[in-house]
């Protein structure tokens, strides 16, 4: 899988990231620094283009990066700050960005959360909240 990586921040644990994706076998390009809105646009725009498969964009607490890659259409982006919160990211809302605190985050937390969203698939039970979600996606 092809995963692009992003933050606004020049932080050790951004790398850890990006190594943890790599060492999961993943290719792994990390973008330049730039500020929050442009980087989180940036990737959710990669990633809605079909250029890579996943995104993570990390910012002070996650949620400027969380709604700013939203904005972009095809992309559900999930600020999660537990491994438990992006298993069901990943399961109920097929996340296909992921975003980070990095206020909160230590590697072995941030471990985890990439493993967790790694380890865990779509399986369509999305229901009616998707379902809503993917008409508004088309409009």
């Amino acid at each position: 899988m092809k995963v692009v990586v992003a933050a606004d921040e020049e932080r050790t644990v951004v790398e850890h990231v990006a190594a943890r994706l790599r060492e999961r076998g993943h290719e792994v390009t990390v973008l330049p620094q730039a500020a929050w809105g442009a980087m989180a646009t940036d990737v959710a725009r990669r990633v809605a283009r079909g250029e890579f498969d996943q995104g993570v964009v990390c910012c002070w607490t996650g949620t400027g990066a969380s709604i700013a890659a939203n904005k972009v259409r095809g992309i559900r982006a999930a600020l999660c700050t537990d491994a438990i919160t992006a298993a069901g990211a990943r399961r109920w809302n097929d996340a296909n960005v992921l975003a980070l605190s990095l206020r909160l985050l230590s590697e072995p937390v941030a471990t985890e959360i990439v493993d967790a969203w790694l380890d865990t698939a779509y399986d369509g039970t999305g229901g009616e909240s998707l379902t809503r979600l993917q008409e508004e996606e088309a409009r």
